[in-house]
């Protein structure tokens, strides 16, 4: 049973809101940080708790959102893409460098607004790495689960649209698109196919945007040349992590997600494992 000190210590420790979190981690930290790392950092250390699937996209809005709404008063400030500061103490840090610091300050909103309208013009609004195929249950309605990190809801990528690609471990052997069928049916062909032996991992670019209850949406897409452009350049870096790009491409603001094991793969082994515990104990009677 929990005692008193013990519940109001989780209360201390358990932020209101997510803005109060933020505040807390960037204060913590003493420096810039970026959106995904806050958000790691906030659930690591639980300032705030959530059921929501997109708790980095979650954490990006509410700061994007305080600069261009809040202007000059609001606290964060932005540093470069999806890194950002507080300003209390970016302030404190460079004193020197103030007046330039306050007009960098007047103009963040501007440039708040010009990111989003980046981000919308994305192509690709989420993705996942090197996935593996036994991690996966294969069948004709594919179910293909992951996570913005460890701690946060699963979310069903089996009907998301866009490019795959497959692996022989690290060794690209196909790449594909999905349009006129989900990108989880594409792989499901692909375990009968001729490439059936021939690939263990997987990696999507997907088009489908995630909501914070874990749907899948598809939203309208208008983007520019340059914005096309930035995508497939950093689309090709991820892909085939060439030794020269010391960094992601400029333009990829997608999300990525982490691989999780499907539920009924979780619950045969813990099936398999009751069994051979029982089998144990019959032997030993």
């Amino acid at each position: 049973m929990e005692t008193l000190a013990n519940i109001e210590f989780q209360e201390t420790i358990l932020e209101r809101t997510w803005r109060e979190a933020i505040i807390r981690v960037l204060r913590e930290a003493q420096k810039p940080l970026d959106y995904s790392e806050i958000s790691e950092r906030i659930l690591t250390q639980g300032y705030y708790k959530t059921d929501g699937a997109t708790p980095h996209s979650t954490v990006n809005a509410q700061i994007t959102a305080s600069i261009k709404h809040e202007g000059d008063s609001s606290p964060f400030i932005k540093i470069s893409r999806g890194v950002f500061g507080l300003n209390e103490v970016i302030t404190k840090q460079l004193p020197i460098n103030l007046p330039k610091l306050i007009a960098t300050r007047s103009i963040s909103a501007t440039e708040v607004t010009e990111a989003e309208v980046e981000s919308s013009d994305s192509i690709i609004r989420a993705f996942g790495m090197y996935w593996q195929r036994d991690l996966v249950v294969w069948r004709g309605d594919l179910k293909m689960f992951g996570k913005q990190q460890a701690s946060t809801k699963p979310v069903d990528f089996g009907k998301q649209k866009g490019i795959y690609i497959l692996y022989d471990h690290h060794t690209v052997v196909y790449v594909g698109r999905s349009i006129d069928r989900p990108v989880g049916k594409r792989l499901y062909e692909h375990t009968i196919d001729r490439l059936g032996s021939r690939w263990n991992r997987f990696s999507w670019f997907g088009l489908l945007d995630v909501t914070e209850d874990g749907q899948l949406l598809e939203i309208p897409l208008q983007p520019s040349l340059a914005s096309m452009i930035g995508t497939l350049e950093a689309l090709l870096i991820e892909a085939l992590e060439p030794p020269q790009n010391r960094k992601r491409g400029d333009d990829f603001s997608s999300v990525e997600y982490i691989q999780d094991i499907d539920p009924e793969l979780r619950d045969r082994e813990i099936q398999n494992t009751l069994r051979s515990i029982e089998q144990k104990m019959r032997g030993g009677s």
